[in-house]
């Protein structure tokens, strides 16, 4: 079956899909989800459309799961662990670290339950520590709400870039169907 982590990743490379080279992406030549900027960035040379799943793999590790402290979110909510992995796929790693944080302050009945966090994206002991005191706090029913909070935020996010850029229509309805519960 896999560790959380390989069914995470395999479920957002199948959400991708296998190579893709749509001239209205921004994304530009991808293969598995891993544009060819992030490819060669991370020391994949050969022709994109020739990637093997576990380069991937590897790039998704470390680019997008280890910034987010994917494994200690995780060991307190497979759910928001799952959510984070996605957004930070899919629209960086900071803005997932900024969702969360936004969520967590919001969440934190005006400081009473845990201070509020510093919103820079970055995941640090600091935002896991509220993570974990809100979990024990609000329980299995908070955990559903930070998700809906995060995914709300990825949602909104992918309208702002549509209205932005009106390029990215073409993708808005793709990407409600798949990443936004």
């Amino acid at each position: 079956m896999g560790t959380l982590k390989e069914k995470i990743i395999n479920a957002i490379i199948k959400k991708e899909g296998g190579y893709v080279n749509d001239p209205s992406d921004s994304g530009g030549e991808t293969m598995w989800g891993i544009t060819k900027k992030v490819a060669r960035a991370n020391g994949y040379e050969a022709p994109m459309h020739l990637m093997p799943k576990w380069v991937a793999f590897e790039i998704y590790e470390k680019r997008y799961l280890k910034p987010i402290r994917f494994d200690d979110i995780a060991r307190l909510s497979p759910l928001i662990a799952e959510e984070m992995a996605d957004t930070s796929v899919n629209m960086g790693h900071s803005r997932a670290g900024e969702f969360l944080q936004r969520s967590l302050n919001v969440l934190n009945r005006g400081g009473k339950d845990y201070k509020d966090l510093v919103v820079d994206g970055m995941i640090g002991a600091k935002t896991t520590k509220a993570l974990k005191k809100y979990l024990k706090k609000r329980g299995e029913e908070g955990e559903q709400v930070l998700f809906k909070m995060l995914n709300d935020l990825q949602g909104v996010s992918y309208i702002e870039l549509a209205e932005r850029r009106v390029k990215d229509e073409k993708f808005i309805f793709g990407w409600y169907r798949t990443r936004v519960a």
